[in-house]
């Protein structure tokens, strides 16, 4: 494929030929970004090409991606992607904003953000011949690897923690995949996946690792950008970006996003992007806040699990997707985030702890003078609220037990 040109080293900046690497940097370890042929794009495509294609997923921007179609037109892989994004007024004037949307991942096939990077992940894997793709996850992405894998008949691996939130753990089941449970912890799971991978000749899926995993969540900056050209069509100010971090990837795939389209020429103006980490696991934060690349391995605790990394996997362009679009990292603690499921509940959103760890950091900055009312401001929200029940009912009081009586009903108005 002439847009796919190889790899570059994110730490060395050494490049690669599409056959020359695999997953991280030969040379160095470093993550590796995808580079695309933006003059071969632009010269056969320009954006309201994009922009008109009838295709409502994800695979309306195969034109912008490393992979050729991979079929299933009619499955679940083709529903990934091309979500909602809500107008939040109510919110927003609690908050003193003007300008406050949520876009929310809830309603991807396996109800998260993964889905994109699996989606893409399964492309390449048809390309490549790869029998089994297998990965790592506290839940999320492992669902997302098997309902795109089931989807198409392809055969998954999944190593999770033990502690994943049982919810998730029914979801890799359901979808057929070949679930392990690791007796340790997130970290424990990513190293045997890449021995497994290894071993076995399967194809690695890991977040980050992977550098098709970047280009899967970038189709997000995809999305956000063609909703902007209509939804800020007559604000100059730069939009803000708010997304929870746990490995880094889904940040740098979204400023990965934006990057192509303003290498194309196609985006006038950078976002911000904001970082929200869980203070409990908060180890690119802590490199933001030292104004250091150097990313130092924690030892994570949030009940905020599909952001519970000791040591992230994609920490260095996590980032720099904050300090080169003038961002900023935000910590927030497990009380509010829990507070801020319940916030978005009463505007009709059901986020899981990830997805709310977003809107908990926009609560801080607005406190903080970070953005201004004026602000055009989008929080992601990465994954349904089902995805962890036990959480959300932490964020809630329990409904009481009545008689079936009216005066029962009353005495409880």
């Amino acid at each position: 494929m002439t847009k796919f040109l190889g790899y570059q080293c994110s730490l060395c900046d050494k490049k690669y030929a599409p056959d020359e690497a695999t997953y991280t940097c030969p040379d160095c370890g470093g993550n590796l970004n995808v580079l695309l042929d933006y003059k071969a794009i632009n010269e056969k495509y320009q954006p309201e090409d994009i922009t008109s294609r009838s295709t409502n997923s994800l695979w309306r921007y195969l034109p912008l991606l490393p992979v050729s179609n991979p079929g299933g037109e009619e499955t679940p892989l083709y529903a990934a992607g091309w979500t909602p994004t809500f107008a939040l007024p109510t919110l927003a004037e609690k908050l003193g904003l003007d300008n406050l949307w949520l876009k929310d991942e809830s309603s991807n096939p396996t109800a998260s953000f993964k889905d994109r990077a699996s989606a893409i992940l399964v492309a390449r894997a048809k390309e490549i011949d790869a029998e089994v793709i297998v990965t790592a996850s506290t839940g999320n992405a492992g669902a997302a690897l098997a309902g795109m894998s089931a989807a198409v008949g392809q055969k998954s691996v999944i190593f999770a923690p033990k502690t994943a939130p049982v919810a998730k753990i029914a979801q890799l089941l359901i979808f057929g995949a070949k679930v392990m449970l690791v007796d340790g912890t997130y970290d424990d799971a990513v190293e045997l996946a890449v021995k497994a991978a290894d071993e076995f000749g399967w194809y690695c899926r890991n977040t980050g690792y992977n550098p098709f995993t970047t280009e899967g969540k970038k189709t997000a900056a995809f999305e956000i950008w063609e909703w902007s050209l209509k939804a800020l069509a007559d604000n100059d100010k730069p939009l803000s970006v708010f997304v929870s971090v746990g490995d880094g990837n889904i940040i740098s795939g979204i400023h990965k996003g934006f990057k192509d389209l303003l290498a194309l020429g196609w985006m006038k103006k950078m976002p911000r992007i904001f970082g929200i980490q869980a203070e409990g696991s908060a180890a690119i934060a802590n490199a933001y806040n030292a104004k250091t690349e150097e990313i130092t391995a924690i030892s994570a605790t949030t009940s905020a699990d599909s952001i519970s990394v000791d040591m992230p996997s994609d920490g260095v362009r996590a980032v720099r997707a904050a300090t080169e679009t003038g961002g900023a990292y935000i910590t927030v603690t497990d009380e509010q985030i829990i507070a801020s499921i319940a916030e978005l509940g009463k505007v009709g959103i059901f986020a899981e702890p990830a997805g709310a760890t977003a809107y908990a950091g926009l609560t801080v900055a607005s406190q903080t003078h970070a953005v201004k009312q004026g602000d055009p401001i989008l929080v992601v929200n990465t994954g349904s609220g089902l995805k962890d029940v036990n959480a959300a009912l932490k964020a809630v009081s329990e409904a009481p037990l009545i008689t079936p009586t009216l005066e029962a009903v009353k005495a409880n108005l």
